[in-house]
């Protein structure tokens, strides 16, 4: 299977734009027996996901924008083109710009 990440990003944004929360999301890959969860999620400016626990070894790579992830220990900028490592604490996500991001979580199965 192929996907398009430029195109989902511009039907995530399309949504973002006309939904009261100012964001949308895509499941691409997982499930609650899989061992790989990738979703797609786009955030307007200033739109935040709140703190939140870490979901495990995880990455963001930014395909469009600029956000920041928030721990207690550090804050990370990143822009299209870069990859960050999920901290393993509690963060939250702020969108600096009109942003589209690809969170990729290793799910352990115990």
């Amino acid at each position: 299977m192929k996907t398009s990440l430029h195109d989902v990003a511009e039907r995530l944004l399309a949504t973002a734009r006309s939904a009261p929360a100012g964001r949308g999301a895509e499941t691409l890959q997982g499930g609650h027996n899989k061992t790989l969860r990738q979703t797609v999620i786009a955030l307007l400016e200033d739109r935040r996901l709140d703190e939140h626990e870490s979901p495990g070894e995880a990455t963001l790579q930014v395909l469009r924008g600029r956000v920041r992830v928030q721990s207690a220990d550090e804050t990370i900028e990143a822009e299209a083109g870069e990859l960050l490592i999920i901290p393993a604490s509690r963060h939250s996500l702020h969108a600096l710009a009109d942003s589209v991001i690809l969170l990729t979580v290793a799910k352990l199965i115990a």
